[in-house]
């Protein structure tokens, strides 16, 4: 009766495994795209300036003075609390910020457009303004963003917003910033909103257990200002009540268990007598 009943505990928590991991582990069609003419390869979008966003653009050449008038002066920060304790630093936050129509007042260029462009394209078509209307010869012309971000939320380690410093940024490289999905974030259901230009969101939704659903989400690509929302599964939503049991709750197995136990017994018994 004993081995029966360790048999059947056994096999509970067996079977509990197998549950648990396919509702926690990432890619579990990977095999079926293993081969590499399987893959379609997508294009990667490079974050396009919008309205409202911030950037830095700095030009350089061989001669500084002749390009200082392109470039903004940072502003300059006071430290300290007394006249006789003052020092300052030249760490500042000085920037374009994209107007509704889409352009950025350049010095000498005047309106420059910049919403719709990559960081390469904006770079480019400074660049080539100022040569063709003979203003540098040699500009190099940097454009960084300042204030392009993302958010995540809900059930991984570190929520929080991050910045994007970089042309392009993967769902997987959002979620891995934030830490990763906690044990108990619903990994089939990872909801992502994308607000428009004009601020009106569109939720997406991602199963990050599948590999063909993250690599053909529209969502693959991280846009600025995207929130990223992991729900939190039974286990974690019931754990708000009090004395919850829940099937994935280690108490709800043992009960299970010693009621599997209690009727083997009893059969046992039954089989017994009936000899």
């Amino acid at each position: 009766m004993k081995k029966t009943s360790l048999f059947i505990f056994a096999l509970l928590v067996l079977l509990s495994a197998c549950n648990t991991s396919k509702r926690i582990t990432y890619f579990q069609d990977i095999q079926d795209y293993k081969d590499t003419a399987k893959v379609v390869e997508q294009p990667a979008p490079e974050i396009r300036l919008r309205p409202e966003d911030k950037i830095s653009i700095i030009v350089n050449s061989k001669d500084p003075e002749l390009t200082a008038l392109f470039n903004l002066p940072y502003t300059t920060r006071i430290l300290g609390s007394s006249s006789e304790n003052i020092s300052t630093t030249n760490q500042g936050t000085s920037g374009y910020i994209i107007k509704r129509d889409g352009t950025i007042d350049f010095p000498v260029l005047g309106s420059v457009p910049a919403a719709g462009k990559t960081r390469d394209e904006l770079s480019s078509f400074i660049k080539s303004e100022l040569i063709s209307r003979n203003l540098v010869n040699d500009p190099v012309v940097t454009v960084e963003f300042v204030n392009l971000q993302f958010s995540v939320m809900g059930e991984v380690r570190s929520p929080g917003t991050y910045k994007i410093t970089r042309d392009y940024v993967t769902l997987l490289d959002a979620l891995s910033m934030a830490g990763d999905l906690n044990i108990n974030g619903k990994r089939e259901n990872v909801l992502v909103l994308r607000p428009d230009s004009i601020g009106k969101l569109t939720a997406y939704t991602v199963d990050m257990r599948s590999f063909a659903d993250v690599q053909n989400s529209p969502v693959y690509y991280i846009h600025q200002n995207d929130y990223i929302y992991v729900e939190p599964n039974r286990k974690r939503a019931n754990e708000s009540s009090v004395n919850a049991n829940t099937v994935q709750s280690a108490a709800f197995w043992i009960s299970v268990a010693s009621f599997l136990a209690s009727v083997a017994s009893t059969i046992s018994v039954i089989v017994t007598r009936a000899r």
